[in-house]
Parts: C-alpha cells; sequence; structure tokens
C-alpha cells in the first residue's frame, strides 16, 4: 500500500541567509547572492573568475569552535541546516532504531583533503592531522548529521554530483514507503568554492565571467546567458509519513508526492541534446505521484544559466509536457543562489514546497532578455500560481548524466 509522506521541518543555509525564513525573503525580494571573493587566494593564483555566492553566514558565526574544528565546511553546513529543520519540525520523539539520514554531496570534504595536502608537503606526513581522512570522506556530513540527532535506522549518502540531494530525496520517499524508518532528515551539503574548483570549472568554461557585475551574472534563460555562479550551503528537509506526523501533532508543509531518477548514459558532463533521460525522470516522479503532466502548476527549474545546459532542460521539458510547458509558471531560482552542486536539489525543493504553500512563485532574476528559444512563463517579479490543489516539480540533473526530480502535492 502506498504511503503519503509529508515534510514537517525544513532548514538551510544559504547564499541568501542563514536560515529558511531569510532565504525566502531575499529570494523573493530579487536579491542576489553573488559577490567579490575576498580571499587572497583569488590574486594569488590568477583565478579568472574572481566571484562566487558564498554562505551569507559563515559556520563559525553559528557553531561552537570544537565542532568546527572536527569537521570540514560542508558537514558544517549540513548540521546547521539540519539542527533547523529538526526544530522546525518540533523535535520529534522517535526511537533512535526508527531515525534515519538520506544526505547528499557532489563533492565532499574538498577544503580538508587540499589543507591537508598543502600541509604534507610544506611540513611533513607528522603534521597531518589523524582527522583528515573522517573529516574529508564524501558520508562525513550524514554520518555529522545522524550523530547529532542519534539516527540509527541508516545514514546513507548519495553523490550524483548536481542531482545528488534531489536523490537522497527520492530516496528517503523510498525508504519511508519501505518502512526502513518512520523520520528521515534528508538534503545535500556543499563547501567548494576553492581555487581547483574555481579554476576547474572556469578552464571549461562552464563559469560566468562577468567579474564586473556578480550580482547579475548568473542569469537562466537571458540570451546573454555565459555559465553559472559557483554556490555554497546546506538545505535539510525532515520527513515522515503522514500518519507518523498527524499522530504527534506536527504541522505539515508539503507532501512530496513521488521522485524520479534516471541516466543519460551520453557524455560525463554534457546533458543528452533530445532530453531522454531528464524527461523520462519527469515521467516517473509524475507517475508515482499518481498525476499526469496536465496536473502540474509549477516547475523550479535546474536552469544553471549556461547556454547549452538551460537548451537542454526546456528539450527536456518539451517531451514531457509538450506545448503545455510554455503555459506553466516557472523559476530559475539559481540566478539568485548561483549553483550549489551538491546541495542545489534540496534548497530548490524547499523553494518549490513555499512556492506552493504560499500559491507564489519566487522570481527568476536578472533575465534582461529571455532566449527565444526557451518560450517559459518565466519573470523578474513573483508569479501567482492561483487558488486550488498544487502540484509542483523540481529538477536536477548532474556530470555524468545523472537526473532526478521530485513532485510536491499541497495538502
Amino acid at each position: 500500500m502506498t504511503k503519503k509522506i509529508v515534510i514537517t521541518g525544513i532548514g538551510a543555509s544559504s547564499p541568501l541567509g542563514g536560515n529558511v525564513a531569510d532565504t525566502w525573503k531575499a529570494l523573493n525580494a530579487g536579491e542576489s547572492g553573488a559577490r567579490t571573493l575576498p580571499h587572497e587566494w583569488v590574486e594569488k593564483y590568477e583565478l579568472p573568475v574572481k566571484f562566487a555566492a558564498e554562505a551569507k553566514v559563515r559556520p563559525t558565526e553559528v557553531m561552537e569552535r570544537v565542532e568546527t574544528k572536527r569537521l570540514d565546511p560542508v558537514s558544517q553546513f549540513a548540521v546547521i541546516a539540519s539542527r533547523e529543520a529538526w526544530e522546525d519540525a518540533g523535535s520529534p520523539d522517535v526511537e533512535p532504531e526508527r531515525l534515519g539520514v538520506d544526505y547528499a554531496t557532489g563533492i565532499g570534504g574538498l577544503w580538508s583533503l587540499l589543507d591537508a595536502w598543502d600541509v604534507l608537503r610544506e611540513k611533513g606526513p607528522r603534521r597531518v592531522l589523524p582527522m583528515t581522512v573522517p573529516m574529508l570522506m564524501p558520508n562525513a556530513a550524514s554520518a555529522a548529521v545522524s550523530m547529532r540527532f542519534e539516527a540509527r535506522a541508516f545514514a546513507r549518502t548519495v553523490a550524483s554530483a548536481c542531482a545528488s540531494s534531489t536523490e537522497s530525496l527520492v530516496n528517503a520517499y523510498e525508504h519511508l514507503q519501505a518502512g526502513l524508518a518512520d523520520v528521515i532528515i534528508a538534503g545535500g551539503s556543499e563547501s567548494a568554492i576553492h581555487p581547483i574548483t574555481m579554476a576547474s570549472f572556469a578552464s571549461m568554461q562552464a563559469l560566468s565571467k562577468r567579474n564586473d557585475s556578480p550580482e547579475t551574472a548568473s542569469r537562466p534563460y537571458s540570451v546573454d546567458r555565459d555559465g553559472f555562479v559557483m554556490g555554497e550551503g546546506a538545505a535539510s528537509l525532515v520527513l515522515e509519513t503522514e500518519e507518523h506526523a498527524k499522530a504527534r501533532g506536527a504541522k505539515i508543509y508539503a507532501e512530496l508526492a513521488g521522485g524520479g531518477v534516471t541516466a543519460d548514459s551520453y557524455h560525463i558532463t554534457a546533458n543528452d541534446p533530445e532530453g531522454r533521460g531528464a524527461s523520462r525522470a519527469v515521467a516517473l516522479a509524475l507517475a508515482a505521484a499518481g498525476a499526469s503532466p496536465d496536473d502540474v502548476t509549477h516547475i523550479n527549474a535546474h536552469a544553471t544559466s549556461t547556454p547549452v545546459g538551460d537548451i537542454a532542460e526546456y528539450a527536456a521539458l518539451k517531451v514531457a509536457f509538450g506545448d503545455r510547458v510554455d503555459g506553466i509558471p516557472v523559476s530559475a531560482t539559481k540566478g539568485a543562489t548561483g549553483h550549489l552542486l551538491g546541495g542545489t536539489g534540496a534548497l530548490e525543493a524547499i523553494f518549490t514546497i513555499l512556492a506552493i504553500q504560499s500559491r507564489q512563485a519566487p522570481p527568476t532574476i536578472n533575465l534582461s532578455e529571455q532566449d527565444p528559444e526557451i518560450p517559459l512563463t518565466i519573470s523578474g517579479s513573483p508569479l501567482d500560481l492561483g487558488a486550488g490543489d498544487q502540484l509542483a516539480i523540481s529538477n536536477s540533473f548532474g556530470f555524468g548524466g545523472h537526473n532526478a526530480v521530485a513532485a510536491f502535492r499541497s495538502v
């Protein structure tokens, strides 16, 4: 028997704010989280791209020093977002063996790994910290969250590039359906604004080069888009069955109605130009939700602001929805937040949930002139979704051909 899976808590630390309320307010006000990087390594390594969307509130401002010393920033952000989500859910009274964690990252403890490499080269092996491996391993964020909340059902990790945290939400949906836990903390985190990643993405011509105007650099669907903006932070959601949530009197934001995960098996960095894998992920999510394309009232698009990627996603949506897609209100929120890589899907899931709850889709900023090849319904101002039941999807696509789509229904 299919169970109804609901969201009872949300938390975030993003380029727009240190919590969900501040992030959502800034998003709807049309603010940008992109800023010129203040770090000396930008000039030291002569990086061609000198800006990114760093988290607005640094972990050191909200965590004890002893915590930050033992956790890479990717895990710090995960704990911060999960702490907010857990408190928002009313700190559920659940047996540890029935509490699970489905968490994600695209890259993991990059700073710990490369800092340790610098120490090894400059000072020798005796100076490498013994906690280096536990801090750099990809499952460190999931482990940190599970230990913080004594989650003993499982602590699973997804690493599927930019699709990672949406895939973790789909996993949480399936794990709750299977009865493997009563409550799950799911989400994703990333802290990869580092010289090596900035240089690498710039080398592959993936980043915007608008050094003179960082706040307008991420411009999904605009004819003059020239690449994405690196982002940073984390987002977490508390999920449980509707039966469990109602039994404890929890507030419910929305239903996670279904999800779809597929692979392109096409190219390590490029989307399938025909959108076959991505459109199939949409179809799977809607099928799990018991819905049709005609039921969808809102789309939070992956829309990274790359010339090729935005077109490829539109092709996939056209396959999934036909001509109707051009009339569905769409938000491309990376214009404001930049691209959080493995954390982006969970953050955009929260945006999708709040959109259908408020009946208002957030704006897509920096849309100077909409690409005529992408005739979607998008706006630089919030879009009214209208009254009545809402069904929205949130898309995430990652290097390696990973596709993940989550469907949310209003309650």
